[in-house]
């Protein structure tokens, strides 16, 4: 998977986003919480997370391939069970076998997404919808910036000379409780 972001600028990395600019700190300041792991009971997936970043080309950061099973936050979104667009990224698959998020277009409307936190919180979520989109559409205003869950993967036909899928899978999901 790649180019989750449109564009970025090395200064002040700047996500562009439909004629749109948004700014993203540099240097997320360092978070007392954060998400610990991610459970979808529907899809038979318990993963844990790490932190993603930004690359220095002004990318978002991947989980590295060799840790399929292992998804990962935006640290530059926000803490799953706060306000704002929290978004958890991982890969569909590898060269050898499915990863994390291989079963995410799966999820249906209504079905639950938990995210546990380093504070012991749970933060619940329920499905609103599931889209596949072009890379090349990418909608980074509604991913980065409205306020929900966003689950990021690839999908779609794999393109052997880019050796990258052509589409992401987007799942978007509102805050149930947090407990």
């Amino acid at each position: 998977m790649s180019r989750v972001v449109l564009a970025g600028a090395a200064t002040g990395l700047v996500l562009v986003a439909f004629g749109r600019t948004l700014q993203v700190k540099e240097e997320a300041a360092p978070a007392s919480v954060v998400p610990e792991s991610i459970d979808i009971p529907a899809i038979d997936l318990d993963a844990p997370l790490m932190k993603l970043g930004l690359t220095k080309g002004g990318e978002v950061e991947l989980p590295p391939y060799e840790k399929p099973k292992l998804a990962g936050w935006f640290k530059h979104s926000a803490v799953p069970g706060e306000e704002g667009a929290s978004v958890i990224i991982g890969h569909v698959d590898t060269k050898t076998e499915p990863a994390v998020f291989y079963k995410l277009r799966q999820l249906r409307k209504g079905q639950v997404v938990r995210v546990t936190r380093s504070d012991g919180k749970v933060a619940e979520y329920r499905v609103d919808s599931v889209e596949q989109v072009d890379k090349e559409r990418f909608p980074a205003q509604r991913v980065y910036t409205e306020s929900g869950l966003r689950l990021v993967t690839c999908g779609g036909n794999f393109d052997y000379a880019k050796h990258e899928y052509q589409d992401n899978v987007i799942v978007y999901a509102s805050p149930i409780k947090l407990a």
